[in-house]
């Protein structure tokens, strides 16, 4: 009878599994709609920084992420940066705001839950520039999230300085003199007017709290999508110990009369992981792992992460994959099946990453790598370990993954178009832990 019973079970989750596949994507046409039950894990490709949109199993989205380089930067028009995609008739943030309203389950009425800003930097959270479109209020500029946030209302903004933002220094009062960032006082009390100006509106905003599995969370219908949630593993030099909600300070000896001592930006950057059942998704902002000449090894921050996060299935490359970061620890750690890269620069990734990448010497299993830019410049240097290393080097990058959290697809969908229709389907893709 058990036989019979089980028998009669996994037929029908052939045949179920069988027909999901059957929908996800159809290369040639549009991306068939989120339906209730799916993760899809969207990062947008603008070319001109990072931006991932969530949609969670309920519907609940997420942005991590909305970056927009500053268009006065020397290098912003050369062949060493990424060109708008799918062209220029918008800015950076329309065509984040465009992509959200074309997957969001709500379409034009889309509403963005959660909007979490990996760190303040341009190609992050957008950086302010002379000339860029006031708002509707006229109480701020439009660049990065400030531009998706008056197009999309945002309910919850998170950021790892909320609200004081005084770590590691006073960046109300000190951002020029201690960042280096091209207009980088400028962008902050742009960012600081929008969240004054959008919480009259309604918005609420906090400070990311590491090791919290309850801060992001399902807030439709989570009650049947129990094997779901969202780690946050890292926020400044809060890092989650493993064990239950506890964290510990990886950062000693701050003093910002000594620069030395002081973390960068990049390694302030906020960690989230996702969970669906069995299925783990890393995703980091720009932690580094590789440690400069004379620097101390506290700069390594995807190793003390990396231990506490274990295997994965889908990583996020970490600083796009520039050569300070994607350490040998990180790789052979999450040992992930697929590899994302959000890159927008001649240097995504490094030479050397890409070794660490593909070689079986770090883990012997397979993996996918896909890139949503991978410049000219990058091929040339590095030659033909490019071609032979990933799967798609150009489009926004979708990954998919089915009811329950068993199984998963990347869905390459085209940059060059506004309808952005399938360019290519990747999988099925067996979650590890199942």
């Amino acid at each position: 009878m058990k036989s019979n019973l089980l028998a009669a079970f996994l037929g029908i989750a052939a045949i179920l599994s069988g027909s999901a596949s059957a929908q996800v994507a159809t290369i040639g046409q549009p991306l068939p709609d989120w339906q209730e039950g799916y993760l899809d894990l969207h990062h947008i490709n603008t070319g001109w920084g990072d931006a991932a949109f969530y949609i969670f199993p309920d519907g609940t989205t997420m942005l991590f992420d909305a970056g927009e380089i500053n268009p006065t930067d020397a290098r912003a028009f050369t062949p060493r940066n990424a060109a708008m995609r799918p062209n220029y008739s918008k800015k950076s943030w329309e065509w984040i705001a465009h992509y959200i309203k074309r997957v969001s389950p709500l379409k034009e009425k889309a509403v963005i839950d959660y909007a979490a800003i990996s760190h303040f930097h341009d190609d992050h959270f957008g950086g302010w520039y002379p000339g860029a479109r006031r708002s509707a209020t006229g109480k701020y500029d439009l660049t990065g999230i400030t531009g998706v946030g008056e197009l999309v209302p945002i309910k919850l903004l998170l950021d790892r300085g909320y609200p004081d933002y005084n770590y590691p220094y006073d960046m109300k009062k000190e951002s020029d003199k201690m960042s280096g960032e091209i207009n980088f006082q400028q962008t902050m009390n742009n960012y600081f007017a929008f969240i004054t100006a959008q919480q009259q509106l309604g918005m609420k905003a906090a400070q990311v709290k590491a090791g919290s599995t309850t801060q992001v969370r399902m807030k439709n219908k989570p009650a049947p999508f129990p094997g779901f949630y969202v780690r946050n593993v890292k926020s400044n030099g809060w890092i989650w110990t493993g064990k239950d909600s506890s964290v510990m300070q990886y950062f000693q000896g701050a003093d910002k009369n000594n620069p030395r001592s002081l973390p960068g930006e990049n390694g302030l950057s906020l960690v989230f992981t996702l969970h669906y059942g069995p299925f783990v998704y890393y995703s980091g902002g720009d932690c580094g792992g590789i440690v400069s000449y004379g620097d101390p090894d506290w700069k390594d921050v995807e190793t003390p992460v990396a231990k506490v996060v274990g295997e994965v299935d889908v990583a996020t490359l970490d600083h796009h994959g520039n050569r300070d970061a994607v350490n040998d620890f990180q790789v052979k750690t999450f040992k992930p099946r697929v590899w994302v890269q959000q890159s927008w620069s001649s240097d995504h990734p490094g030479e050397e990453v890409i070794r660490r990448l593909t070689t079986r010497h770090l883990y012997d299993a397979p993996r996918d790598l896909f890139a949503t830019n991978m410049l000219e410049a990058n091929k040339l240097f590095n030659g033909a370990i490019i071609e032979r290393s990933y799967k798609s080097m150009q489009g926004h990058i979708l990954v998919r993954v089915l009811p329950g959290g068993g199984e998963y697809y990347v869905i390459i969908l085209d940059d060059s178009r506004e309808d952005m229709p399938v360019k290519e389907v990747f999988g099925p893709y067996a979650t590890k832990r199942q």
